[in-house]
């Protein structure tokens, strides 16, 4: 009786799930332990839909699906998959307006105070119909691109697939598009890079093969393309880069353009080295392709060997003067710093906010000009190819004021933003600061010991150069020796005086003492680039590193900020008709303690006093000043800071066609002893004085 009333009760549980005899006589024996009651109370439980946890298994076996479970969840997995995707595709319609590229207006850069500062040119499109391209110009962008554009059906199943892990792994999404869906997302959609937006714009592109012959689509494509330079469709792409019609193009220069739908902004030869190389390699690959496809003979592949060199990129109107460089600054931040790519800066339609004040950009260009007058590169051989140099970053970031050169559309190389220009004795306060902030090393295996602003080095000329082992071995077979401003012999002298007073030869050695991986961290810890930091040999310590007057003006912010930097930055909003647009600003760090910070400032407003900075005094009291030359006298600068902001200023001599620099030796006609540091100090007191308000 007892195994009938089981039996009867494992027919709702088990049996339905796949249970059988064995549940049955689990069952009878659990009635035995569990008393004819329990089993009693049991047979009469609602009966379960889903069994599980499942009835009457233990411990693993009862968490365990079994196989008709695990198929039914699979089957509903799909249904509902399929059924969301037939919702997906039924929903999403292909859009009535396409996006308005001729609507889009200029891009407009505002100063600080909310002025209007620049325009830069409207999206530059012209239509053309697809019999205007020249067939092997079609063949070019279909080698590219998409060679089954003619046979798919508008999308690519792979492609996708690849697109959207991409996206959903964070990796680069391009590559997964066919020409209909490029089309669809350049007319139709945004460029924002989700899911989302992946799969609409699969759907769309399905719908629009249906209704759009591939010509048509095809067409499409090339006119809303955007190719670089302003450019969008390949009419106004072949005046932007051959100043030629679409029709007068051959295959060579087809493959060119072609290349550029890549992504223009890394293909542009105009934009680089690395731009070039990669342009020729995708250029030649592309006509390679072209043959394997059939799209051209291999004899008349063998005629294009040599790459189409475009034409320079005009000048944009209206960037005059200083305008252009800090215009070029400003885009350049807002690409690093948001999701608006270079494509998106095209289409026009932004509006920047900079952190550019007019009044101090105007008096710092008037600083240069005014201190630059005897300067005569037509008559003085050592006059030619001066370049000036300068940027005042407040203490918050910011950067106020540039000057990148005498006039954007004469020289669009920023000598501001440059780093090939090594900023020489100006760095010995970051060495200073490394120097007080980590100590010292003087024995091998040794303890580190602090050293302070009093610490007694030797200050002559000609002292060999020391590490924990030994004397410095240069790379020439000799010791290497420190070599002081105009070989002068000061005997000992405290840290802070050889900050003051200009010595090389103790921040020399107090550079191997820290240790030159100590200092580099430092520089970095400062805001000066990686890349920027010269190698780590003695003149490490004495400015063999080329960062940019930015940088270091940057760098001195936090001598006078307490140890808190910020990174320099020169844009503080931005909006797309009329939407803000996420702007990833900086935030303050603490690069170095207060108290190292203290000391570093203390002996730059000590170099204004009575030391090598006493040319800054006429600026107006409490300043701080160091004076920067190099070994090679290459290069001058001048560096130091007030309550707001640290300015930057250097120059130096170099033919823009290698960047060599040249010496400075004579220059404006001054006498041989004449430092480097001259030229620029006279612009640095110049712009202190207007930009301070004395």
């Amino acid at each position: 009786m007892r195994a009938q009333s089981s039996g009867g009760d494992d027919v709702g549980g088990d049996v339905g799930a796949g249970g059988g005899a064995g549940e049955v006589a689990g069952e009878a024996a659990g009635a035995e332990r569990e008393g004819v009651g329990a089993v009693a109370r049991r047979r009469w439980r609602p009966l379960r839909r889903i069994d599980y946890p499942r009835a009457g298994r233990r411990g693993v076996r009862r968490w365990l699906p079994s196989w008709r479970q695990l198929l039914g969840a699979a089957v509903a997995g799909v249904a509902a998959l399929t059924g969301l995707a037939a919702w997906f595709f039924a929903t999403t319609a292909v859009p009535a307006d396409l996006n308005a590229f001729a609507t889009q207006q200029n891009n407009v850069y505002l100063w600080a105070d909310g002025t209007e500062m620049a325009r830069v040119g409207e999206t530059n499109r012209q239509e053309v119909p697809l019999d205007r391209v020249p067939e092997p110009v079609r063949r070019a962008v279909l080698a590219a691109e998409n060679e089954s554009f003619y046979s798919d059906a508008g999308i690519s199943v792979t492609g996708i697939g690849r697109a959207l892990w991409k996206t959903v792994s964070g990796g680069d999404t391009q590559g997964g598009s066919t020409i209909t869906q490029q089309y669809v997302k350049n007319t139709y959609l945004n460029q924002r890079r989700d899911v989302s937006r992946k799969l609409t714009e699969a759907v769309i592109a399905i719908k629009l093969d249906h209704r759009m012959s591939k010509d048509d689509i095809l067409a499409g494509y090339l006119n809303t393309s955007w190719f670089g330079r302003g450019s969008y469709g390949i009419e106004r792409a072949a005046a932007a880069y051959y100043g030629k019609d679409v029709s007068q193009l051959d295959p060579s220069e087809g493959a060119f353009l072609a290349a550029l739908l890549k992504g223009a902004g890394q293909y542009d030869p105009a934009l680089g080295a690395e731009n070039r190389k990669r342009a020729e390699e995708r250029w030649s690959w592309i006509l390679d392709r072209m043959v394997e496809t059939g799209r051209l003979s291999a004899a008349e592949r063998a005629r294009y060997t040599v790459f189409p060199e475009p034409k320079a990129p005009p000048k944009s109107a209206g960037l005059g003067g200083q305008a252009g460089y800090l215009v070029d600054l400003a885009r350049s931040y807002v690409e690093s710093h948001s999701d608006i790519t270079p494509a998106r800066f095209d289409l026009g339609g932004l509006r920047i906010r900079t952190t550019f004040e007019k009044p101090k950009v105007d008096a710092l260009a008037a600083a240069v000009q005014e201190a630059a007058r005897g300067i005569d590169p037509g008559s003085r051989e050592a006059d030619r190819f001066l370049k000036v140099g300068a940027a005042s970053v407040a203490l918050d970031g910011r950067i106020v004021a540039l000057y990148g050169g005498p006039d954007y559309l004469r020289q669009g190389f920023d000598n501001a933003n440059t780093s090939t220009v090594p900023v020489g004795s100006a760095f010995t306060p970051v060495v200073y600061a490394a120097g007080l902030g980590e100590g010292v090393q003087r024995r091998r295996d040794g303890a580190r010991t602090a050293v302070g602003p009093a610490t007694t080095y030797d200050g002559n000329d000609g002292v060999n150069v020391m590490t924990p082992e030994g004397p410095y071995w240069g790379r020439d077979g000799k010791i290497v020796k420190t070599a002081n401003d105009g070989r002068r012999s000061w005997g000992p002298v405290s840290l802070r005086s050889a900050v003051e007073q200009s010595v090389n030869g103790p921040m020399m050695q107090l550079g191997l003492d820290v240790g030159l991986e100590r200092v580099r961290r430092t520089a970095a810890d400062l805001g000066l680039l990686p890349d920027s930091l010269g190698d780590l040999v003695p003149a490490f310590g004495v400015g063999n590193s080329t960062p940019s007057a930015i940088r270091t003006a940057g760098a001195y912010t936090a001598f006078a900020g307490g140890g808190r930097r910020t990174e320099p930055y020169s844009v503080s909003a931005v909006t797309g008709n009329g939407e803000p647009v996420a702007l990833r600003l900086p935030a303050a760090v603490q690069a170095l303690t207060p108290a190292v910070a203290g000391e570093v400032d203390a002996a730059l407003k000590g170099a204004v006093r009575q030391g090598s900075g006493t040319w800054a005094a006429e600026a107006g009291p409490g300043l701080a000043a160091k004076p920067g030359t190099t070994a090679d006298r290459t290069a001058g600068w001048s560096v130091g800071y007030d309550g707001q902001a640290a300015t930057a200023v250097t120059v130096f001599r170099a033919d823009l066609k290698d960047m060599k620099l040249l010496p400075l030796d004579g220059l404006g006609g001054a006498a041989p002893d004449t430092p480097d540091s001259a030229l620029p100090s006279r612009i640095w007191t110049s712009y202190m004085k207007a930009a301070g308000g004395r």
